[in-house]
């Protein structure tokens, strides 16, 4: 399908046959070929010998070919980024920072456990109601499910145990892993703060709550078995406190995603490590100041954060649980306070924060302390921490959509008039077989731009997420942003940035149903540079016309 070479000098040798390796995996194959040449030199006492590789990856059979995106990639992945990472991993030395994929368990049980799932769970693709991708969630839910059952069933052969072990899954989210377990004969729930609409497809034998989770006494697990945090998010480092303070058998397994400290957003402190290691090495970190052992393994899903974290067993005595969980206490006041961390002494607020970032995180801790004026203990209060925020039910649009239309037009209108002003001694003119020279006007910086507003509209702006630079590109109609510059569209350049349909498909703009009015018709001053049949908007509110296809809900 495609090759690739690379070059490498090695170690004199003897021979100049060509030497090759084939590995076959499935239905693609692997070659790696060599052809050695030797170069003598007669100025010198030594032979050059060169190595040229050659490393090719073909499909065996292309219509039996089925991608699940883990086990069986699609084969343009194969082609365009697994050559390249063979070759990257072949000439690199370099160690790396995260344990072997699945070093806990055993590659040939989870395999054939993936396999079994895998083919008993992928019509869930088909019925996928969310709109997040049901090939990556499913396949990913399936493969987390696989590598707990797996490791349960190891754990109840090493501790002799006749009852499957129970869970519970803090944050489910959709609630597919969740399913995938009780279907497979464990007990046990999931709880998140916002229902999902796939939760109505399970049936009774799926347990999903909606309610928040606060970290206290009243979210304490005794009669579960394990804790889980799949992207638990703002509930990750507290998985390790809750099934500490559950029972002393309670075990956990995290999936950390996004950062969270026990307060808010997670705040770096050390610049030689990754933001990802730095982050894993915290929740590390809190698992063993909760007594755990803590183990890492990675995951073999189709994400760039797969690395989990088990805490299977204590490494204290159940008599000294009083002194652990005092210690557990101090070391969340110690973050909670911006003091020093109870296991590396690093400050939990470091000089190096960025203003936005240390005005919100003062803001937190004064919130938090005002409202925590009593020591954080479990002892004394039921709540472990004051000013957590769970994530609220309704999640909130912040991407300019909910502004004001008035708001959002008179922006348009002003930014757009100062770039068509803007540089008028360089102005480009774009020309138009029907309107002749029509004015695209300027460009300016992003920054720039900002600068035209007042002080009132960037505050506004600012809540929303992106900005003044989601507001612009929202509005692709008038605005192109290109590199952090902003111009006028140029309508009169038909762009086909999308495969052509068929001529069966086809439709031109005049049969096409226009609900938006076309803001140059009604705003620049030399009007819209396409006629009303090649412009995909509304030129005149007579010409607005809801969609034949729409379909009305019975």
């Amino acid at each position: 399908v495609q090759e690739m070479t690379l070059c490498m000098r090695s170690q004199p040798a003897f021979s100049n046959q060509p030497c090759g390796y084939v590995c076959a995996f499935g239905i693609f194959g692997v070659s790696l070929n060599s052809n050695c040449t030797i170069n003598k030199t007669a100025f010198t006492k030594y032979m050059k010998i060169e190595f040229q590789w050659s490393v090719s990856i073909s499909i065996l059979c292309p219509e039996q070919w089925e991608s699940d995106g883990i086990l069986y990639p699609k084969t343009a992945w194969l082609t365009d980024v697994l050559l390249s990472k063979i070759v990257k991993w072949s000439t690199e030395n370099k160690k790396s920072i995260y344990k072997s994929t699945l070093s806990l368990i055993s590659l040939e049980k989870y395999s054939e456990r993936y396999h079994q799932l895998k083919e008993k769970y992928k019509e869930m693709v088909k019925v996928w109601p969310e709109v997040t991708d049901p090939e990556k969630f499913v396949y990913e839910d399936v493969a987390i499910a696989t590598y707990l059952l797996v490791l349960w069933e190891d754990e109840r052969a090493e501790k002799d145990l006749a009852v499957k072990q129970s869970f519970i899954d803090l944050g489910c989210g959709n609630g597919l892993l969740v399913h995938i377990l009780s279907n497979e004969g464990y007990l046990g729930r999931g709880i998140d703060v916002r229902k999902r609409k796939i939760w109505n497809m399970y049936g009774p034998q799926t347990h999903l709550e909606e309610h928040a989770i606060t970290p206290s006494d009243s979210y304490l697990f005794p009669d579960v078995d394990w804790i889980i945090g799949n992207h638990s998010d703002e509930l990750t480092p507290w998985i390790p406190l809750i099934a500490a303070r559950s029972s002393y058998e309670c075990r956990y397994f995290v999936l950390p995603c996004c950062f969270f400290d026990f307060y808010g957003k997670y705040c770096r402190r050390q610049t030689k490590k990754t933001q990802y290691r730095e982050y894993l090495d915290f929740i590390i970190e809190v698992g063993s100041v909760c007594g755990f052992e803590v183990e890492e393994d990675c995951l073999r899903i189709p994400s760039t954060k797969r690395v989990c974290l088990l805490g299977k067993q204590r490494k204290y005595p159940p008599s000294s649980e009083g002194r652990l969980d005092e210690e557990r206490t101090q070391y969340i006041r110690g973050r909670l306070t911006g003091g020093k961390s109870a296991a590396n002494n690093e400050m939990t607020a470091p000089e190096s924060l960025h203003s936005h970032d240390m005005k919100h995180f003062t803001s937190d801790i004064g919130d938090m302390m005002e409202e925590a004026s009593l020591p954080i203990d479990s002892s004394t209060s039921s709540n472990w921490v004051g000013g957590f925020q769970p994530r609220e039910k309704i999640e909130k649009v912040k991407n300019c959509a909910t502004l004001p239309r008035d708001f959002i037009d008179g922006v348009v209108l002003h930014v757009a008039n100062a770039l068509l002003n803007a540089n008028q001694d360089h102005q480009e003119k774009s020309n138009d077989e029907d309107k002749g020279c029509w004015n695209k006007g300027g460009s300016l910086p992003l920054k720039n731009v900002a600068g035209l507003l007042d002080r009132d509209a960037l505050q506004r702006l600012k809540k929303e997420c992106g900005g003044l630079k989601t507001l612009l590109r929202n509005n692709y109609q008038v605005f192109e942003v290109v590199q952090s510059n902003v111009q006028i569209r140029d309508w009169t350049k038909e762009k086909q940035t999308r495969r052509p349909a068929s001529n069966a498909k086809r439709k031109l703009p005049s049969e096409a149903c226009k609900t938006r009015l076309c803001w140059f018709f009604a705003n620049h001053p030399d009007g819209c540079p396409r006629s009303t049949e090649r412009c995909p908007f509304a030129h005149g509110t007579e010409e607005l016309k809801p969609c034949a296809n729409s379909k009305k809900e019975n």
